[in-house]
């Protein structure tokens, strides 16, 4: 009995009531993906659905739909990767956490430095790759590290890896992590960002690794954990959750290698959770505001996907969803407030309409009854 929960990172399906209160109103990374770039080839999802949830160009409603479909209106304030992961594992939040549009305040850099023993430059919202162009030089020749953060709440260090090692920085930013607690300086994640290269040419390495908060309360993770239930994370969960819950796990360098690892996992896991993170249509399109390239992730993601679901047995729950929105189409470069789209899968389950669920946690819910467990946040999807 396994069920399998597929997050593919920021692929909204349309700004939620809310969204004007974020600045994203018309906002709807795959419905707008498709309008701009004349229509998508996903028909393994249009099978699932996809297209019964939401008017989607190329994406026709599917007349029998094979899995259920729907959409989900996220409960806790906010539309960053945490907030959506906790909440889909049963941890709603009733506060947004803080972002830093200014930057981080003195005191605290002057706190950070002393700690760690080295001076930073940066401190302002920037684009990774962009500002260890602007700052990488001065980084190489004073050691000093670069840090910045962006529209969510992060504090990101970027560092080479040949004047910061790996493993310093790893132990930098775990410094960090234990100096930004709640309430007011409570960033979601503190994350390393090593790079490489010289002079005009840097590039970041897949060494990325994320420090998070961890949540308050037992997410479904824990409580399959604590009984034995394999927990097997696929990407960034174990760093999501700080590790918590997560048994075991690996790392992926990219949508590629996820999806690879994805399939291999149905070798190793043969009951409990498979939990995956698709992170290319975030990182690297949705945020540089890249249509082409996050339209080609998706079919490059669908195309995958009908060989993955044919290794599927009739015990097997296929979950598919998102976590927030990034539409490439949309101004500026963050995640958008959106509603997850919702996709299940079961061999011999007829498909239906699922409606609008409130509250990601449904999600939590559904695995659970699924694997026989109990977990009381959340409705189940299916009675």
């Amino acid at each position: 009995m396994r069920a399998i929960c597929i997050v593919v990172d920021s692929a909204g399906i349309g700004a939620m009531p809310d969204a004007a209160q974020y600045g994203d109103e018309g906002s709807a990374t795959i419905p707008n993906i498709a309008k701009v770039s004349g229509g998508l080839n996903v028909p393994t999802m249009a099978k699932l659905g996809l297209g019964n949830i939401t008017p989607i160009v190329g994406v026709p409603p599917a007349k029998q739909p094979l899995g259920s479909f729907g959409k989900m209106h996220e409960l806790s304030p906010g539309k960053d990767t945490t907030t959506g992961h906790w909440e889909m594992m049963g941890a709603k939040l009733d506060f947004a956490f803080p972002v830093f549009p200014k930057g981080f305040p003195k005191s605290f850099i002057e706190t950070f430095e002393k700690a760690v023993g080295r001076g930073t430059i940066g401190n302002y919202p920037a684009s990774g790759t962009e500002i260890i162009m602007q700052l990488g030089d001065e980084h190489v020749k004073t050691g000093k590290l670069i840090v910045y953060t962006s529209a969510d709440s992060v504090f990101q260090i970027a560092a080479h890896e040949e004047v910061v090692p790996l493993e310093e920085l790893y132990s930098i930013c775990r410094k960090a992590r234990e100096l930004l607690q709640p309430p007011d300086l409570g960033a979601a994640r503190v994350i390393a960002r090593p790079f490489i290269g010289t002079s005009g040419a840097y590039k970041r390495t897949a060494h990325r690794h994320d420090f998070s908060l961890e949540p308050s309360v037992d997410t479904l993770l824990d409580v399959l954990k604590k009984q034995g239930v394999t927990t097997y994370g696929i990407g960034k969960i174990y760093d999501i959750f700080a590790g918590r819950g997560v048994d075991p796990y690996v790392t992926t360098e990219s949508n590629a290698d996820g999806m690879k690892k994805t399939m291999e996992s149905l070798d190793k896991v043969k009951d409990g959770l498979i939990f995956v993170n698709l992170v290319d249509t975030d990182m690297i399109f949705g945020h540089r505001r890249d249509v082409a390239g996050y339209k080609k992730a998706l079919e490059e993601f669908d195309a995958w996907l009908a060989g993955f679901m044919a290794k599927l047995g009739e015990k097997d729950l296929l979950i598919l969803t998102s976590d927030h929105g990034c539409d490439p189409t949309f101004k500026g470069s963050d995640h958008t407030r959106e509603y997850p789209f919702l996709l299940a899968y079961q061999k011999g389950r007829p498909g239906a309409d699922l409606g609008i669920r409130q509250g990601l946690w449904d999600i939590a819910a559904s695995i659970a009854k699924h694997l026989g467990r109990r977990y009381d946040r959340g409705t189940q999807f299916w009675s």
